[in-house]
């Protein structure tokens, strides 16, 4: 694994361990990427609780709680769609900060309104939950990765600045 995303999961999991928080993921479009790069650092079980790849509407909704009419009005690929997985993730795993993950990885699937590479995260905590839009290019694989940097290290600014 590059040194790169195992250096950020590895500071991830130094401040989840120093603020004695657990955390899991609710993913779609890294299809399991982020939850492999938080466990691919040694001691993570002392804060990963588990996640969900929710890569149809049917899990979204029957496992983290989205709401049908979330779904038809804004889509899979929206900030609503996003705050949802990741507050249904938290409260289903019982963590303190739950992620998500929902995006347009490419080569197909985008559209004028909503184009390879437009993804949203979602960080979801007991007192808020903060989506980010974000736009990246490349390959699907590169998006993916570069989907899991921006979760990580918005998950790492959040817990350093609520230490």
């Amino acid at each position: 694994m590059e040194q790169t995303l195992l250096n950020l999961s590895s500071s991830v999991g130094e401040a989840l361990t120093r603020g004695g928080f657990t955390i899991s993921t609710a993913e779609s479009c890294t299809g399991g990427l982020l939850s492999h790069v938080i466990t691919a650092v040694s001691g993570s079980s002392a804060y990963f609780v588990g996640g969900v790849v929710a890569y149809s509407n049917a899990i979204k909704a029957e496992v983290l709680g989205v709401r049908a009419s979330t779904l038809e009005a804004f889509g899979a690929v929206s900030e609503q769609t996003a705050c949802e997985m990741a507050e249904g993730i938290r409260v289903k795993f019982g963590t303190d900060v739950g992620l998500s993950t929902t995006g347009i990885a490419g080569p197909t699937g985008g559209t004028p309104q909503k184009p390879v590479g437009l993804v949203w995260i979602a960080i979801s905590t007991d007192g808020a939950t903060r989506a980010f839009e974000c736009h990246f290019s490349g390959e699907r694989l590169e998006i993916m990765r570069q989907t899991v940097i921006e979760v990580l290290s918005r998950t790492l600014d959040y817990l350093c600045i609520n230490k």
